[in-house]
């Protein structure tokens, strides 16, 4: 093959026949969509000071992001725009290290995002518990994670999505409260506090798990480069714009938080940004706070879970998977994609926030590895492939520019508990068996494969570059 004309060759045509009838994603929709699928407002963000103190949590923001999330979001644009269908990160790793590896990114990728989504409900209670005081333990607050899982999950079957416009709105209405709140506490600010630190006294696996979790998934919106308007060049500039919204709607809560109150550190826990708003601004702020994060968090739960849902799909589509999680609701939805999902919310619920951001972690993690491998590997193999937006940098810089991140995700995994470490392998070694074992039951014709005749084969790294 000659490299110089290698090309990309798009699959499926860009996007199923299912998506053709879906308006495309312009730039602005697309940053807030991002910054759901990433942040969604600094709600969650609290634990972190109490992990390390003001000057570490804000330098951990800043620094953290060089070192991950930058190079993330660089590698993201990328390989979506090189690959820009709804695959995502399932089509890279499949391309580059075949459809068994492939099959483990989509089990884990899946099983981290149904993790991530049992938080969005703790994290909804957590800022309600101030207001209601029964909602902070015991049987009223298992009942109530199993409503809001019931109602966020009918609001998934109806087909409720944050998409386009609502993305937007629910993202303005999420910072607002934080705009108020930094002109309220100007006078209250005082720039030592942000200088405060005791190395001492430092939970160095909370600190790195909270951090971990708030800055990543920036591979997420590959899922929907199909959707994007113009994904070569939209997909960068919006990875780029929300990278600063992401960053910004962290860090200036932080400076407000720590400079216009005096810190005590064990009241830095999840839910204490609205108790800081009602410091400062009243009652009134309070709920505003509380408002934002019941909307952000409902925002967050939505997208997940359509996201974790409509991946099942995408997979029985290439026939990684059972045909029938690619039945269809009479309301187009992905039924059995998203009862698996709801059902594994339902029981992951009764971890601690702590444990969850780990065991998530520790699944994403895995997943990150074989993504930053598919894209060595398809740089060494394919230089001069066609990469709409290409990082400025040959082969020896992209493997540079993997090395900081994949260090730090030795560390993050060496810091888990025992729990979460034997928890999480013990779901890897299932994603190992099941993918032969599905094998074999579609070879003895127990459960009917299918794959949808407009998709070529992925593991077949050739099909996807044009030869002369």
């Amino acid at each position: 093959m000659d490299s110089s004309s290698a090309v990309y060759v798009h699959i499926g045509n860009g996007s199923s026949p299912k998506l053709e009838r879906i308006q495309k994603v312009s730039i602005v929709p697309l940053v807030f969509l991002i910054f759901y699928e990433v942040s969604g407002g600094p709600f969650g963000v609290e634990d972190c000071v109490q992990a390390a103190g003001p000057l570490l949590a804000l330098l951990g923001f800043l620094v953290f992001a060089l070192i991950w999330s930058v190079p993330e979001a660089l590698i993201t644009a990328e390989m979506a725009t090189m690959f820009p269908e709804n695959g995502g990160y399932v089509v890279w790793v499949s391309s580059a290290l075949g459809p068994y590896w492939g099959f483990q990114q989509g089990w884990m990728k899946w099983l981290s995002g149904v993790i991530d989504n049992a938080l969005y409900p703790v994290l909804f209670l957590d800022y309600m518990k101030s207001a209601i005081p029964e909602l902070e333990t015991g049987s009223y607050r298992v009942i109530a994670i199993l409503c809001l899982t019931v109602l966020f999950t009918y609001l998934n079957y109806r087909g409720l999505t944050i998409v386009g416009w609502v993305a937007t709105l629910l993202g303005v209405f999420s910072l607002l409260p934080f705009i108020f709140m930094g002109l309220i506490a100007i006078p209250k600010l005082e720039p030592s506090r942000w200088l405060v630190v005791d190395l001492q006294n430092v939970n160095w696996a909370l600190y790195l798990n909270v951090l971990f979790w708030n800055l990543n998934y920036w591979d997420s919106i590959s899922t929907l480069a199909g959707e994007v308007e113009n994904p070569s060049k939209t997909l960068p500039k919006a990875l780029f714009y929300a990278l600063i919204l992401v960053l910004s709607g962290y860090i200036f809560p932080l400076l407000i938080g720590t400079g216009a109150i005096p810190v005590d550190r064990e009241l830095w826990s999840d839910g204490y940004f609205s108790e800081i708003a009602k410091m400062l601004g009243g009652v009134w702020l309070r709920f505003w706070v509380q408002g934002a994060s019941a909307l952000s968090n409902m925002g967050m739960f939505v997208a997940e879970m359509s996201s974790d849902a409509y991946q099942l799909q995408g997979m029985a589509y290439r026939g990684m998977l059972p045909a029938f999680f690619g039945d269809q609701s009479r309301y187009g939805t992905p039924l059995i994609g998203i009862l698996f999902s709801a059902s594994g919310v339902i029981l992951l619920s009764w971890l601690s926030f702590q444990e969850i951001v780990a065991a998530e972690n520790y699944l994403y993690c895995f997943g990150m590895i074989m993504e930053f491998m598919a894209f060595v590997k398809l740089r060494i193999k394919y230089p001069a492939a066609s990469r709409p937006y290409k990082i400025p940098v040959g082969t020896a810089g992209a493997i540079l520019l993997c090395i900081p991140p994949t260090l730090l995700i030795f560390v993050v995994l060496g810091l888990a508990s025992y729990k979460v470490m034997v928890l999480s392998i013990l779901a890897v070694i299932i994603g190992l068996v099941m993918q032969p074992c599905l094998k074999y039951t579609e070879k003895k014709g127990w459960l009917r494969f299918s794959v949808a005749s407009d998709l070529p084969d992925l593991g077949l790294v050739d099909h996807h570059f044009n030869e002369p």
